[in-house]
């Protein structure tokens, strides 16, 4: 599957979930996604993101390994259905809107946490949604660098 369409997926699925569990779920699939995002752009994604993707890549790691793996079953994890990138800016854009959400949802958990453990676990997981965004966002400043500065196609 592309990943729009997982992304997409992925913020139809954080914004519907229910509990404390499904929520921490669903943001752990969310960080799982960018982290395999973040690993195909550092292999064959534009030159100039390379840096930037694998940094995506090893922040969005440490998101998951914030939440710890839940119980999924192999055709439950998101990111394991990932085919194609397809074009880059609008994957970056629809992952940080993502990720953007994924930092809210938790500030909300954070916010009304039974007890300590969960709340510092929010809060770190808030640290390394937040990082992997400015990664991406990174990303899309460098492309639009990179598009200014492009000569002009002579009409043929």
């Amino acid at each position: 599957m592309d990943a729009v369409r997982l992304i997409v997926t992925s913020r139809r699925a954080l914004a519907t979930s229910g509990g404390v569990r499904e929520l921490l779920t669903e943001v752990w699939q969310a960080q799982a996604l960018a982290q395999a995002i973040g690993s195909r752009l550092a292999v064959a994604g534009p030159p100039e993101l390379r840096g930037e993707a694998l940094g995506l890549t090893e922040l969005a790691g440490r998101g998951c390994g914030v939440l710890g793996a839940p119980d999924l079953g192999p055709d439950e994890l998101r990111a394991a259905r990932l085919t194609e990138l397809g074009e880059t800016r609008p994957v970056l854009m629809h992952l940080g809107g993502l990720l953007g959400e994924v930092g809210i949802a938790l500030v909300g958990l954070a916010s009304s946490a039974a007890d300590e453990a969960t709340y510092w676990q929010c809060v770190e997981a808030i640290d390394a949604a937040d990082e992997s965004r400015d990664r991406v966002l990174e990303m899309l400043r460098k492309l639009a660098d990179r598009d200014a500065h492009v000569p002009e196609r002579e009409a043929g």
